[in-house]
């Protein structure tokens, strides 16, 4: 740049800092007449437009910069975690196959770049990042952590146990860690983490994050050990510290499913498909941990099916398509730009983003659980699409988010009261979709999937439009990587403990099941 045009671009950072939109708009866009190719100032660019609402200028400044894309690093990683977190899937991949990503050493920016591959569902790729990162000098608490992580997404379960053990031995009292650890296998009396659990405990800050999720550690521990006494006090105690941490504000929950339910007055009509036969999604959706894994792992071991996980590929497609830029997977600001959605674009864009995951295959699951807010969209947009709603019994998967630690995803899951309420605002909203487009969900229960597991399955892929194979109910042989809560416990052969589980904790329970009294 010329000294002038340094000015010019310090003085627009000087509009971004003082949120002056539309001066710093209008230098940026100068700036790029004589140097479009320069990537920092379409960076900046995009984040103006985020900053206003808009997701479409935004998303297209970034993809522009994948042309001329510099070999430095950082700017590789910014414009890789921008791009992401915009829904450009494929641009994003374009963006991590740059020649600088393999020649680079760089921990700090491959470990960046391994979130990215773990964001895009891509946990084989994000491993061998990380590590790269690790030969490059990467050893602290919070990169051990991580990379546990992926060792268990990825099926290492010894591997991410030495890791995690590593990650505790520096000292750290990583509430995540310790609960991790915890949850990877079953605790005996001859091999528990207790005495390291209760340590942490005396010395972790009150109230923290860390504080919570170090008393989820012993509730597992504690619960393994079958001292469920114990093991309830210190599941309340945790949850009792997130829950004054986060709230939850019921009026809220219940004001955005009457929004749905009156923006969707039925019935709802799906836009005329395109002419294609390209693959195609099987939606999987429900509650948190209602047996959506177990779902996908069945479905995904067809021979026709591709499993890619849990996906923001349609909440993300859904804002660019609104124009309208957030962070939550459906809210009333959306909902209102929503009024007049080119429905036929919003599928086109879904399939444009998100048919490389099926590999050649007819269909490719998509598995994210809040997707049942968003039933109607999907409806419309893609009329090829199934969607598949896990159905588990209410006391089962209440108890089974009440004891979950989701950190700040969702935040119903840490009061009793508040779980009975977004579970009975779930069940009025499927209940809704069940009546404005009939025929377009099936009901899976969990129990019959447990119980029957090949008559659930043949009924499952009729309506997919698949045929039965056996291999289907086979789990333990499904080797793709989970990056669920149960990516522990899902590679096991399937079983009905789960159905129990909350039998043990019957009598401080009975809160709960009174406020869920009238539900099945």
């Amino acid at each position: 740049m010329t000294p002038a045009e340094q000015a010019t671009w310090a003085e627009a950072q000087r509009h971004v800092a003082s949120k002056r939109w539309d001066q710093a708009t209008l230098l940026l866009q100068g700036l790029l007449r004589t140097h479009a190719d320069a990537t920092p100032v379409r960076l900046l660019l995009s984040a103006v437009m985020l900053a206003q609402g808009g997701v479409r200028g935004a998303a297209a400044q970034l993809v522009a910069c994948l042309p001329t894309l510099p070999a430095d690093l950082p700017q590789i990683c910014r414009v890789a975690q921008s791009l992401s977190r915009l829904g450009e899937t494929v641009a994003t991949l374009s963006c991590l196959a740059h020649p600088e990503i393999e020649r680079s050493q760089d921990g700090q920016a491959l470990l960046a770049l391994a979130h990215v591959q773990q964001g895009l569902g891509q946990h084989r790729q994000a491993l061998a990042l990380m590590e790269r990162a690790r030969q490059a000098g990467l050893d602290s608490a919070d990169f051990l952590y991580f990379h546990a992580l992926q060792l268990q997404f990825n099926g290492r379960i010894d591997e991410a146990e030495t890791e995690l053990e590593a990650c505790l031995a520096k000292g750290t009292r990583f509430g995540r860690a310790s609960l991790t650890l915890a949850r990877l296998r079953t605790q005996t009396a001859d091999r528990n983490h207790l005495d390291a659990v209760q340590a942490r405990l005396a010395a972790v800050t009150a109230d923290s994050e860390d504080h919570a999720a170090l008393e989820f550690a012993l509730y597992k521990e504690l619960d393994d050990l079958g001292r469920h006494d114990q093991a309830w006090e210190a599941l309340q105690r945790g949850n009792r510290i997130m829950h004054r941490r986060l709230g939850y504000d019921a009026a809220a929950g219940q004001a955005l499913v009457d929004a749905v339910i009156e923006h969707f007055p039925g019935p709802v009509r799906a836009a005329q498909p395109a002419d294609d036969e390209g693959p195609q999604p099987i939606f999987i959706v429900g509650m948190p941990r209602s047996g959506t894994t177990l779902l996908e792992r069945i479905v995904g071991n067809h021979p026709q099916v591709a499993p890619a996980g849990e996906l923001n590929d349609f909440p993300r497609q859904l804002r660019w398509t609104a124009d309208r830029h957030g962070h939550a997977a459906l809210d009333l600001p959306l909902l209102a730009a929503s009024r007049t959605l080119d429905a036929a674009l919003l599928g086109r864009r879904y399939l444009q983003q998100t048919r490389w995951r099926a590999g050649g295959r007819r269909y490719f699951v998509d598995k994210l659980p809040p997707n049942f807010m968003l039933v109607g969209f999907i409806v419309q947009a893609l009329p090829r699409a199934r969607i598949l709603h896990m159905v588990r019994e209410p006391m089962q998967v209440c108890f089974s988010n009440y004891r979950a630690f989701f950190g700040d995803a969702h935040v119903y899951s840490y009061d009793p009261v508040s779980l009975a309420h977004h579970y009975r605002q779930y069940r009025r909203l499927m209940a809704h979709w069940h009546a404005v487009a009939p025929g377009s969900v099936l009901d899976v229960p969990y129990k019959a999937l447990v119980r029957d597991t090949a008559a659930t399955a043949r009924r499952v892929l009729d309506f997919c439009g698949l045929p039965f194979d056996p291999a289907c109910v086979d789990t333990t042989g499904n080797q793709a990587p989970v990056a669920t809560l149960s990516s522990a416990q899902v590679r096991a052969p399937i079983h009905q403990r789960a159905l129990q589980e909350w039998h043990g904790y019957a009598n401080a329970l009975e809160p709960l099941r009174l406020a869920l009294a009238g539900l099945d």
